[in-house]
């Protein structure tokens, strides 16, 4: 059955907890815990990253949200899938996202080879992939396994897949199951390589092992019309706040 919005700003708000805690863990950033909200204190390139969990945060918790932008050493990026904390006081700008849902149903084959990541390898192959098509020059110069660490692989639920086009590594993703649910981050596909199928391929590769499952999503503009032709429907608008 459809979820309903607020079931679905949950589901989104728990699963992206249980990816940030695995990428957190995984880097060696310290977690910071609260009923309202998980927070990552990344480095100067990574960032604080907030996760809102919570539709009502209690003002003890908007204050300590405060202070940690403050003292943040890098960026700052917070989602709220409920669009309910208002956080422009901080002086971050904001955008809307829709959540999609997609009911549990078999998918395609891929047009092209994607890959499960099992490996040293092919784990720097899709973090340069995720780098480059999210255009993450703060993650320059180049550290491998910066921003996919290799212990990400060994992580309850988390897996990563990556697409080869013409024997080249040409997209990823990262999809995270948990509490029932799955859910894909970092999709992306380098400039050199979109409008060839990378992304639609990404997405039905890392489906199939979800398939049995919901999954949710956070879309943006240019991603929605993929979801949507892959099964994804709209459910409610995930608000992002950011310090760039």
């Amino acid at each position: 059955m459809p979820l309903s919005p607020a079931e679905a700003a949950r589901r989104q708000a728990r699963n992206s907890a249980a990816f940030w805690t695995a990428t957190g863990l995984a880097r060696g950033h310290p977690l910071i815990h609260r009923p309202g909200f998980l927070a990552v204190a990344g480095d100067q390139r990574a960032g604080l990253r907030i996760l809102i969990q919570e539709p009502v945060l209690g003002a003890p918790e908007l204050a300590e949200i405060a202070t940690l932008t403050r003292e943040a050493p890098g960026p700052v990026n917070a989602e709220d899938p409920f669009s309910a904390t208002d956080l422009g006081h901080l002086g971050l700008r904001n955008w809307q996202m829709p959540i999609m849902l997609r009911t549990p149903g078999a998918t395609p084959t891929p047009a092209m080879p994607i890959i499960r990541v099992r490996d040293e390898p092919a784990l720097h192959a899709a973090e340069r992939v995720v780098l480059d098509g999210f255009d993450l020059t703060r993650f320059e110069p180049y550290r491998a396994g910066e921003f996919f660490p290799m212990p990400l692989l060994g992580r309850p639920g988390v897996d990563v897949f990556l697409a080869y086009l013409d024997g080249t590594p040409a997209g990823a993703c990262v999809t995270v199951t948990a509490d029932g649910f799955g859910s894909h981050y970092w999709v992306a596909t380098p400039a050199a390589h979109r409008s060839r199928g990378v992304g639609r391929a990404i997405m039905l590769g890392s489906l199939a092992p979800l398939a049995h499952l919901p999954v949710t999503l956070t879309a943006s503009r240019l991603g929605r019309p993929l979801y949507e032709s892959l099964g994804f429907t709209a459910t409610t608008s995930s608000t992002w706040w950011s310090s760039r």
